[in-house]
């Protein structure tokens, strides 16, 4: 009888210490599911939040993609009060929404250059193809080429152009202020480019 006891004695303890082993050996599997649940949870949380509008604030937006086909948008030839020769606007982009910049690609045949003028924020300008002409008032005529990226500071007087004997192509980008990009004046006079030619060819 007593022998039976001690028997059944150590199988309880032998049961016990098992599911003591089992519930041992589980736990570190348990806690590191729920560390990798709080991971991915951290994750989606910070995908969700750098999603978000900031100019929405917390709530979310749809982004739209907008693309100009190339020759979706009609040329327009120079107007004569703006320019002197033959000079083709071939337009790239408008502002938008908060945007101010404006873009146009503007082609030159030869001895065609715009009229002095300013703009209100500066004007980046970058050839394509061509040799041109830039100059700020008073300053010195400078010779441009493809590749060549050209700043005029806001409210500087200047005009651009192609060579007496190139044509020039090249894109033209200004920010517009109260509805304004450009203040047009005076043209080049022929003796004044005249003189440029001479010196640029």
């Amino acid at each position: 009888m007593k022998k039976s006891i001690v028997t059944c004695i150590d199988t309880a303890l032998s049961f016990i210490v098992t599911i003591f082993l089992v519930s041992d050996n589980a736990y570190p599997q348990q806690q590191e599911q729920q560390q990798q649940d709080q991971t991915a949870s951290f994750i989606v949380q910070n995908t969700n939040r750098s999603m978000q509008d900031p100019l929405q604030g917390n709530e979310s937006s749809q982004a739209q993609l907008e693309i100009k086909r190339s020759g979706s948008q009609p040329s327009t030839k120079g107007p004569e009060e703006w320019f002197t020769g033959t000079v083709r606007i071939d337009p790239l982009f408008q502002p938008k929404d908060l945007a101010r910049a404006a873009g146009a690609s503007v082609t030159f045949e030869p001895s065609a250059r715009t009229a002095w003028h300013t703009h209100p924020l500066g004007q980046t300008l970058i050839v394509t193809t061509g040799c041109g002409l830039v100059q700020i008032w008073d300053g010195p005529v400078e010779k441009i080429c493809p590749g060549d990226v050209i700043w005029i500071p806001p409210n500087e007087k200047h005009w651009h152009g192609a060579t007496p004997t190139t044509a020039m192509t090249h894109i033209a980008i200004q920010e517009q202020l109260d509805g304004k990009v450009v203040d047009w004046m005076e043209k080049v006079s022929d003796e004044q480019y005249q003189g440029v030619g001479q010196d640029n060819n």
